[in-house]
């Protein structure tokens, strides 16, 4: 019966007493109608989305499979006609939307193709064999152009046919395992990867067409289109050829097994399997679908005589043949395009919304560049609300999630690109190391860190050549400070040279973190205005000037920092003065010219003023009980000094105490710094600043200067044309979709 069905001549006159009622074909008429419309409708949504970049969710059809594998060969069959696109199939590696329109009155084909970079569609092709050679020209030119093998740029092909049914398909390149002769070796992969994207989206329905001669389990590509579609829920499965498969079975457990691909594919997965004529020889396009209807009926009637017991016709019947597979597309995307009306609707919608707005935003920046009083007052309302927000988190906040906005301090090295302290080998852990800070916490926590990186630094070693030396250059010059002398001088070398590295290192960090929170700034006064409306003194679009005001919030940090290595240089050049008094230690005069000396602890006897200077106790001078290095005779000379063999090399008791005091003295104005002077001045020398005068400084640099100069931050060479270009496109997008929209709405009011 169902050969005899699809024996039928398409054009018989049906019987009258069969001829339905005049309300019911007025209902069929009515439903070809809204059938029509959706589609025409969805086409030119279709063809305005890739026009203008926009990626819309609408119902379409992709096409893939391996390389030849009959994708060329059932485009052909559903246009009705053959233009040789198989030929051509191997230099095709752009997609091509096929846009089948059934037009009764279309007794010719009619071929057009999309302009490159443009809406209209080019001139109605008069012989349909030039359509490969256009394909292939454009494919070519535009791959030289880009310089790749393959693109997944689209050529739009419109054809209106009587003899064609109302469908949309992309057709994507053949997949293949190695590259064309000439391609580069990635070529396989790109398409892969370019078949995947086009395939991913939900709202595409799959065709996937596989040679009959291959087997389920043998399938190459069948498990990268259950990679796009695990379920198969929106993939059409076509088995191609499939008259060459016909020739190798003889019994019907053998055909009934294949069609229901057992073990392979869901239970309610229903291959088709589609055999086309696979002769060229057919001139006319007549022929060649009275072809395609002979070749559904050879198929049928093959395995309903020469299959021993056929087939389970009642099952598989409705997937054999093409015209089976053609009316399945016809309802499915049908379906699909009415349910997805309403959901369209809604997103013209908003995209004719969003376009509204950002075409009111771009005449107020037109309008803004001739309006320098109101830019002024914009800019100046926006850079304060930048310095609030800074202040407020250095004081301490937590508005944004510390989770996406904050770093640990592992991070903050990285990011800051000083990932150690100078003479620092061991790994520090500060207070909070592992949480993700912003703001005045992760300052704080640099803080600390500077103070744990101070107190992990050993005092640098002292070697017996560098004690010899010293005694022997003072004896030489006639001084007679002694070995403690000695000792203080060498420390405070050694504090200069190892604590000013570390000092410079905290304020690099430091200024990294205020630069840092110029991003968190912004993002609160934009989550601030977005909060209470005040889109007012919206100022994102304007790069320029928010690229100014970055530039000189970080002109600012890095000039704080230059100031603050300079102060804190000066209090450790203080510090490590001969003449700096250390709170807590006495002074004794060790010298016959009156010289003074530090010295740290109190075992010095005399009386001592208020400043911590010795006053003689009577006509000789007291001194502390000192260890060998320390004369009893404050009157010595020069020549008392003992030689530097002896010190050195015969005294060994010499050279520790040496270091012993050497040591006391490091550690001593490493304690005044890092406790006293460093951590005050770091705080003043930054924070301070940020909350006095960072408004000031960035208003007199951004807004201190003429109407041209202002204006240059906001309107730069060819700014207000690329403005009046943007707002040309974005007038181009409101039109399409408000006439999408308009057309949607009118379809919408049928269902």
């Amino acid at each position: 019966m169902a050969a005899n069905r699809l024996a039928m001549p398409a054009g018989r006159t049906p019987n009258p007493l069969e001829s339905p009622s005049s309300s019911t074909r007025q209902a069929a008429s009515a439903a070809d109608w809204n059938w029509k419309a959706r589609f025409e409708a969805y086409n030119r949504l279709q063809a305005a989305a890739a026009d203008l970049g926009e990626k819309l969710p609408i119902p379409e059809i992709v096409a893939v499979g391996g390389q030849s594998d009959g994708k060329s060969s059932l485009l052909e069959a559903l246009l009705g006609f053959r233009f040789n696109l198989r030929e051509v199939e191997m230099g095709t590696r752009r997609p091509l939307v096929l846009q089948m329109v059934h037009d009764p009155t279309a007794h010719d084909p009619r071929c057009r193709f999309k302009e490159e970079d443009s809406e209209e569609y080019g001139s109605p092709l008069v012989v349909a064999t030039e359509i490969a050679d256009v394909i292939k020209q454009r494919t070519q030119s535009h791959l030289q152009k880009i310089q790749a093998a393959v693109s997944s740029e689209p050529i739009f092909m419109r054809a209106e046919y009587a003899h064609c049914p109302n469908l949309t398909v992309i057709d994507t390149p053949g997949l293949v395992l190695k590259p064309m002769k000439g391609e580069p070796d990635t070529t396989p992969e790109e398409i892969l990867s370019m078949v995947k994207s086009i395939a991913s989206p939900p709202h595409r329905l799959l065709l996937f067409l596989q040679q009959s001669s291959v087997e389920w389990r043998s399938s190459l590509w069948l498990d990268t289109i259950r990679e796009i579609d695990p379920s198969f829920r929106r993939t059409i499965i076509i088995v191609s050829k499939f008259d060459n498969r016909l020739k190798e079975v003889s019994e019907r457990w053998e055909i009934d097994s294949y069609l229901s691909a057992s073990g392979y594919l869901g239970d309610n997965i229903h291959p088709f399997f589609v055999a086309l004529p696979n002769d060229r020889g057919t001139t006319t396009d007549e022929g060649f679908r009275s072809r395609i209807c002979q070749v559904d009926i050879d198929v049928l009637r093959h395995l309903q005589e020469k299959v021993k017991g056929g087939f389970s016709e009642e099952k598989y019947a409705p997937y054999i043949g093409f015209s089976c597979l053609r009316k399945h597309l016809e309802s499915e995307i049908q379906k699909r395009y009415k349910e997805a009306v309403p959901a369209t609707l809604a997103l013209l919608e908003e995209r004719c919304i969003g376009v509204s707005e950002d075409l009111s935003r771009l005449e107020s920046k037109l309008q803004a560049t001739s309006d320098v009083s109101q830019l002024r007052r914009s800019a100046t309302l926006h850079v304060a609300s930048i310095c609030r927000h800074l202040h407020h988190l250095l004081v301490g906040a937590a508005d944004l999630d510390p989770e996406l906005w904050g770093l640990t301090t592992e991070e903050e090295q990285k990011h800051s690109g000083i990932v150690r302290w100078p003479g620092i080998t061991i790994a520090l852990e500060p207070a909070n190391f592992s949480l993700k800070l912003y703001g005045g916490a992760a300052f704080e926590r640099v803080i600390h860190e500077f103070h744990c990186a101070a107190y992990s630094m050993k005092c640098p070693p002292l070697s017996r050549e560098k004690v010899a030396n010293i005694p022997v250059a003072r004896a030489e010059k006639g001084r007679c400070s002694g070995l403690t002398m000695a000792a203080a001088d060498i420390a405070r070398a050694a504090a200069r040279s190892f604590l000013a590295p570390l000092i410079d290192t905290a304020c690099d960090r430091l200024a990294f973190i205020l630069q840092s929170l110029f991003e968190l700034a912004m993002e609160c006064s934009r989550n601030h205005d977005s909060r209470y409306n005040q889109n007012a003194e919206d100022m994102d679009g304007y790069v320029g000037f928010l690229a100014a005001v970055r530039r000189s919030y970080y002109k600012f940090v890095e000039d704080l920092s230059k100031q603050c290595k300079q102060t804190v240089r000066h209090h450790l050049d203080s510090v490590t003065s001969p003449y700096y008094h250390f709170p807590g230690v006495t002074f004794l005069d060790l010298s016959d010219s009156g010289s003074v000396l530090e010295l740290p602890g109190d075992s010095i006897g005399g009386k001592k003023k208020g400043n911590g200077n010795m006053i003689d106790g009577g006509a000789k001078k007291k001194h502390a009980t000192m260890p060998a290095y320390a004369n009893t005779n404050s009157n010595h000379h020069s020549n008392d000094i003992p030689g530097a063999d002896d010190l050195v090399s015969k005294s060994g008791s010499s050279y520790s105490s040496i270091c012993s005091i050497y040591a006391q003295y490091f550690a001593k104005m490493r304690e005044v710094l890092i406790e006293r002077s460093v951590p005050c001045e770091l705080n003043s020398g930054f924070l301070t600043p940020c909350h006095e005068r960072l408004f000031l400084a960035l208003g007199f640099e951004l807004f201190a200067v003429k109407d041209d100069k202002f204006m240059n931050m906001f309107v730069a060479p060819g700014a207000v044309d690329a403005i009046q270009n943007e707002r040309e496109s974005l007038l181009k997008h409101q039109k399409t979709f408000v006439s999408c929209l308009n057309e949607f709405k009118n379809i919408s009011s049928t269902l």
